[in-house]
């Protein structure tokens, strides 16, 4: 589990996927060079679809990969156990080629609920479990000691995606874990790479795959100093997709880019005036 990551929008038309649009980008990320896709994580807007469209979404991006290099992380998270063993049994059935697990959200469980539940779904697949510490949507927070217990329990987690924004969350576990890092937050790529992780799940990736696919190579090959000056281009980008709640500016970029059409599921709504004009602003810095 190691490499660029592109933690996809899902592009709706008239209130359904438009998945003709969600095959189009996917192949626009393989011709880029990304190593996975992550179809319904949180920039999916998975909260708000049904389960049989989370799992047409899988696979939609299961089929667009095959026979190419670009794998499937596919988002299989949920506050109900029940449901997140049923979304990860699908994306193992229909050959995703490892899932992405959100901690538990709104119920607030404690490190052993957390455990129990990994436990859980590590035990019902054979695929990769990759971990998703994201505490400023879930209100929970996987705490180290919880990632040790589970790596040691399950043989199929070994990496977490720390998106806490916090660079110390990221040593913490390098010090206290022997888990693989992925970069959770775009902003911290380089500091996240050049501290020991080992790839990136990025927001900035879908609109541009490529300059995200070359920080991380770099920074893999051992060139941190081209990493870092991609990373510091990026700045600009990465800031304004975040502000207001992902995805909306994402989506309203990728729309005036011409990739998909504006439209989000409530209660998600598009950008206002103010930030539409600033990330019209930003994207036109770079050549999309």
């Amino acid at each position: 589990m190691t490499g660029a990551m592109t933690a996809l929008i899902t592009p709706f038309k008239n209130g359904r996927i438009d998945t003709e649009t969600f095959a189009k980008l996917i192949k626009r990320q393989i011709d880029s060079g990304i190593d996975y896709v992550v179809p319904v994580g949180t920039t999916g807007e998975s909260a708000t679809l049904s389960h049989n469209e989370h799992k047409e979404c899988i696979e939609i991006a299961v089929n667009v990969c095959k026979n190419t290099n670009t794998k499937v992380l596919a988002g299989a998270g949920s506050n109900s156990t029940k449901e997140a063993i049923d979304l990860a049994k699908f994306a193992e059935s229909c050959g995703a080629d490892a899932i992405l697990s959100v901690s538990p959200y709104y119920n607030k469980p404690t490190q052993r609920g957390i455990f129990e539940h990994y436990k859980a779904i590590a035990d019902s697949i054979d695929i990769e479990v990759v971990l998703y510490n994201v505490p400023g949507r879930t209100n929970s927070h996987i705490l180290p000691q919880t990632a040790i217990e589970l790596s040691k329990a399950c043989t199929n987690i070994t990496t977490i995606k720390e998106a806490s924004g916090d660079i110390s969350t990221v040593v913490e576990y390098q010090a206290k874990s022997n888990m693989d890092i992925l970069s959770g937050d775009d902003a911290i790529n380089y500091p996240i790479l050049a501290s020991g992780g080992v790839g990136v799940i990025s927001v900035t990736a879908n609109i541009l795959p490529q300059k995200i696919a070359d920080l991380v190579h770099s920074a893999l090959d051992g060139d941190l100093a081209k990493s870092k000056k991609i990373n510091e281009e990026l700045w600009d980008i990465n800031k304004i997709l975040f502000c207001e709640s992902n995805p909306i500016p994402i989506k309203y970029a990728m729309h005036i880019a011409g990739f998909c059409e504006l439209e989000y599921r409530l209660p998600l709504t598009p950008p206002s005036a103010e930030n539409m004009q600033k990330i019209q602003e930003v994207l036109a810095q770079y050549t999309i």
